[in-house]
């Protein structure tokens, strides 16, 4: 797998981080889900996305090693750090991408600033999600502001997740190494913090998302993991993510292996790296 270099700029009076993976075709600038980090998407360069394209993952603000700011998690302040970053990497108009609520941020961004979205990759993310939404992350939730004794009893638990359980996969690795930071004793403890995704959570739930998902003009695909994540149930439906596809002008919907989070690795990711290139023309 191609190796990423790391970097930081300053933009909208906070410190981001982004890790940058060389390719020889179009630069894709990919955001993250919700309690996730830069390196949710390194199953996709396992698969095949990088070198066939340039990649640009941040850290979102309060997460990673991007800044934590106490406040200012609204969708406005997330949209604002991105179009620094691509200010910054001289991007007029961005092929953008996102999972979960690095989608949902897409969405927001391509109907709010249109002038500088060109494309939109949308993994598993809708105007609706399950009903159960909020229960069904809470295995997710609940390794934040938690200490454990060694990066290997976190490793564990995480495998253990029923979300993980039957589908664990090495690349996953980097990117769970990403999601903690060392304390003492030799311990580990995630670097984001319950309050801040919290707050985050709460702008997401009083966004009209139905509002912003039908101005989308721009070319979009919308991809969607159909397998259980939690309670027995995929965390977007397909119905949901159907009707999602339907109420933009011109998206293409494509169902593939996995849930919410294993979609991005394995044969889930195989079949999400050949719907980009079949969206995504490398020039």
């Amino acid at each position: 797998m191609p190796t990423p270099t790391d970097h930081f700029i300053e933009t909208n009076q906070v410190k981001l981080h982004y890790i940058d993976f060389a390719g020889d075709g179009p630069t894709i600038v990919l955001l993250h889900g919700l309690t996730a980090n830069a390196h949710a998407f390194d199953g996709l360069v396992a698969a095949g996305l990088a070198p066939a394209y340039r990649l640009v993952s941040p850290d979102l603000r309060g997460r990673g090693l991007s800044d934590h700011p106490a406040f200012c998690y609204a969708l406005q302040e997330h949209a604002e750090d991105i179009l620094g970053l691509l200010d910054h990497l001289g991007i007029e108009k961005a092929v953008l991408g996102g999972h979960s609520f690095g989608g949902l941020l897409s969405i927001y961004m391509a109907a709010n600033y249109p002038e500088r979205v060109e494309r939109l990759i949308i993994l598993d993310a809708a105007a609706q999600m399950n009903p159960k939404a909020a229960e069904m992350l809470g295995p997710t939730l609940a390794r934040l502001d938690k200490k454990y004794a060694s990066w290997d009893a976190y490793l564990e638990e995480i495998k253990s997740a029923p979300f993980n359980a039957d589908s664990w996969d090495d690349a996953m690795l980097s990117y769970y190494r990403a999601d903690v930071m060392d304390i003492e004793n030799g311990g580990v403890t995630p670097r984001s913090n319950l309050a801040n995704i919290i707050e985050v959570a709460v702008n997401v739930a009083n966004t009209p998302w139905t509002t912003y998902v039908e101005e989308i003009q721009q070319p979009a695909v919308l991809f969607n993991g159909l397998d259980v994540y939690t309670l027995g149930e995929p965390l977007l439906p397909d119905i949901k993510a159907q009707e999602t596809a339907e109420m933009m002008k011109n998206c293409k919907y494509i169902a593939v292996d996995g849930n919410h989070h294993t979609m991005l690795y394995g044969d889930g990711a195989k079949q999400i790296v050949k719907g980009i290139k079949a969206f995504v023309p490398v020039v």
